[in-house]
C-alpha cells in the first residue's frame, strides 16, 4: 500500500485516508503496509483509518527490516536482529493505533545470510 511515496508521487494526509476508506466500503479488508513507506508515513495514514473502520472486519500486515535504503544507488541497509524487530512492532503498533497486527514480516532479509548458512 504505497500512498506516501514510495512507489508512487505521494498523498496528502486527507486523500490517503480517503482511499483506504473508499477501498474498505469497495471490498477491501487487506492493508499491507511498512514502517519503511514515508518513512512511516503510511502506517499513520492506515492508522487513522483504522479508528473508523470495524477492527474485526480489517487485516492489517505491516513489514519492518529496512534500515536504510539508497534509491539511486540501490543500496541499503537491512536489520532483523530481534531487538530491533521488538523496537520496529512496538513503534508500529503505536503508529497504527492497534492492539495487534495480523501480518507482520521482514521486508527484506540479508540473502547472503542464508546462502552462507545453508
Amino acid at each position: 500500500m504505497g500512498l506516501t511515496g514510495s512507489y508512487n508521487f505521494p498523498l496528502g494526509d486527507d486523500a490517503g485516508v480517503a482511499v483506504i476508506a473508499h477501498a474498505f466500503h469497495r471490498g477491501v479488508t487487506f492493508f499491507d503496509t511498512s514502517d519503511f513507506y514515508g518513512p512511516h508515513t503510511n502506517e499513520t495514514l492506515l492508522g487513522k483509518e483504522l479508528k473508523q473502520l470495524p477492527r474485526e472486519q480489517v487485516q492489517v500486515a505491516t513489514k519492518f527490516g529496512i534500515q536504510l535504503y539508497e534509491y539511486g544507488a540501490g543500496t541499503g541497509a537491512v536489520c532483523g536482529r530481534p531487538e530491533y524487530v521488538r523496537a520496529c512492532c512496538e513503534a508500529s503498533l503505536r503508529r497504527l493505533g492497534v492492539d495487534h497486527i495480523d501480518l507482520y514480516y521482514q521486508h527484506r532479509i540479508r540473502l547472503f545470510l542464508i546462502l552462507f548458512i545453508a
